[in-house]
């Protein structure tokens, strides 16, 4: 019988041997949910037009749903350590399903952003407990490795494969279709969860609820993606844009106050405070920062600038997604066993900002082949090859009663960049092309010299904000390299998913040291 450094391996300690089929149905949720991010922006202007949605309040479509998902990311990890991780699981996936099934029927404005809001906050219970799902269920480093490399890969390129879904449903069938087709997903993933998934016993969390935690983490979360939210439409000296931004820091200083005294905090200091994963929710939150606002100036470059319909834009991010999966299985989970984490985010992060870089010399007659295709694959690369390693960190030696909460901090890392992202690079970039159209204005004098103008003048705007997503990846790299110090997986008796009080025992901290 083997034998751990503590003592005999029991069974309850055992790699579940359901465990990979497992990974099926959490990969898939996890489609679901990031798919969801960005399959709605093209099934938007004819969802606008459908249901009479005016100007004003089309953004609400894609708010709603950041703010719930965004501010309730904290309270659904800590609910799947509470609850239990499947149960959580389930629940959040049948939600999802109602949720979209409600969006998918919807009748009026009223009714599809309120379904927007269920899906945020269905998806805050969803995200953080397939993460902590795999960390509590894959402990041997090598298998460790493979699972989060599958898990890395669907939520970098997730996002993209949602503009290509987005584009052939409202293409050839309807918008509609955008919220239908997560009730599939959702029904597979919840029946496959239910019969398959075996949560390790032990890695509860049954201290009583941090209600104070709840609402000020909450709020805090909300005035801040509100208030970057607010910044894109309204400017960054609108009052209210100032005041959300005052309120998110006040409230903020006062969750951490709080969570430094109470006895049962909902977030627990020492999951943010180890140098590892604070490294990694903080390098990872400003690469998302980056990845967004290219997500949103190629999408309109490829449709506004280059004439490219729906489904064709989405077909044009294939390289990018192809990219990403070859980054994070085929070079992140071969190497994560045999190099420190930080020897592929810090490169990684520095390959992505080399694509991007490539997309500063973007100009209206730039070629795809030429230009656009290799600097996505270098993206895809760089961004799959730092994923991976993230996404196994997020959770590093953190106790199994914290694995919730630690994944819901990598997830709100994530939403809170893209909120960011969306709204300081777009700010950037109008701001530049305002500036190009005024200093050449007078030279434009027939409509189709105006025209040439505004398009020159837009691309000009995406090659200034893509500069500043350049030097976001180079802090990123270097965030990485200098806080992440952990060495390889397996290479001693580092913990990989923890114990201590009211986790798993220690028998299972050292699973990857097994003596044979």
């Amino acid at each position: 019988m083997p034998k751990t450094a503590s003592g005999p391996l029991s069974a309850d300690l055992a790699p579940d041997p359901s465990r990979w089929r497992a990974l099926i149905f959490i990969a898939l949720a996890q489609l679901m949910v990031v798919l969801d991010a960005t399959i709605v922006n093209i099934a938007l202007p004819s969802a606008q037009l459908d249901l009479g949605i005016s100007d004003g309040n089309r953004q609400w479509v894609i708010t709603a749903y950041a703010l719930a998902f965004g501010g309730l990311l904290l309270f659904g990890g800590r609910i799947a350590d509470l609850w239990g991780r499947k149960r959580t699981f389930v629940v959040g996936l049948l939600g999802f399903a109602a949720a979209s099934a409600l969006g998918g029927a919807a009748t009026g404005e009223a009714m599809l952003l309120g379904s927007r809001a269920l899906q945020g906050a269905f998806g805050a219970l969803l995200a953080p407990a397939a993460l902590s799902l795999l960390a509590v269920m894959f402990t041997d480093a090598k298998e460790r490795a493979k699972a989060f490399g599958i898990y890395g890969a669907i939520a970098g390129g997730g996002g993209a494969v949602g503009l290509i879904l987005g584009g052939v449903l409202t293409e050839y069938l309807d918008w509609r279709w955008t919220f239908f087709v997560n009730i599939p997903f959702a029904v597979v993933a919840a029946a496959g969860a239910y019969f398959v998934i075996r949560e390790p016993a032990g890695g509860r969390n049954r201290s009583p609820l941090d209600i104070p935690g709840v609402v000020l983490s909450t709020l805090g979360l909300v005035s801040l993606v509100y208030g970057f939210t607010r910044a894109e439409s309204h400017g960054w000296s609108d009052a209210s844009t100032v005041g959300l931004f005052a309120a998110s820091v006040v409230l903020l200083a006062a969750f951490l106050a709080v969570e430094a005294r109470v006895k049962s905090p909902l977030l627990p200091l020492r999951v943010i405070t180890e140098r590892n994963r604070g490294g990694v929710y903080l390098s990872l939150g400003l690469a998302i920062i980056a990845m967004f606002g290219l997500f949103l100036f190629l999408t309109y470059y490829l449709q506004v600038v280059k004439g490219f319909s729906p489904v064709k834009t989405g077909f044009a991010f294939l390289p990018m997604i192809a990219g990403m999966i070859t980054g994070s299985t085929q070079i992140g989970a071969r190497l994560m066993t045999r190099v420190a984490p930080r020897l592929l985010m810090g490169p990684g992060f520095l390959t992505a900002a080399t694509g991007m870089l490539l997309l500063t010399q973007l100009e209206v007659g730039s070629s795809y082949a030429g230009l656009i295709l290799p600097a996505q694959l270098l993206l895809g690369l760089g961004m799959g090859t730092a994923f991976m390693p993230a996404m196994s960190l997020s959770t590093h030696g953190v106790e199994a009663r914290d694995a919730g909460v630690a994944s819901a901090m990598v997830n709100t890392s994530q939403q809170v960049g893209g909120a960011i992202g969306t709204a300081l690079l777009n700010t950037i970039a109008a701001s530049a092309t305002t500036a190009y159209i005024t200093d050449h204005a007078a030279a434009a004098t027939s409509p189709q010299a105006q025209r040439l103008l505004q398009l020159q003048g837009m691309v000009e705007g995406y090659s200034a904000a893509i500069w500043w997503a350049v030097g976001i990846l180079v802090v990123s790299a270097a965030i990485a390299v200098t806080f992440i110090n952990t060495g390889r997986p397996g290479a001693g008796s580092e913990p990989v998913a923890g114990g201590g009080e009211g986790g798993l025992a220690e028998d299972a901290v050292r699973i990857p040291v097994v003596a044979h």
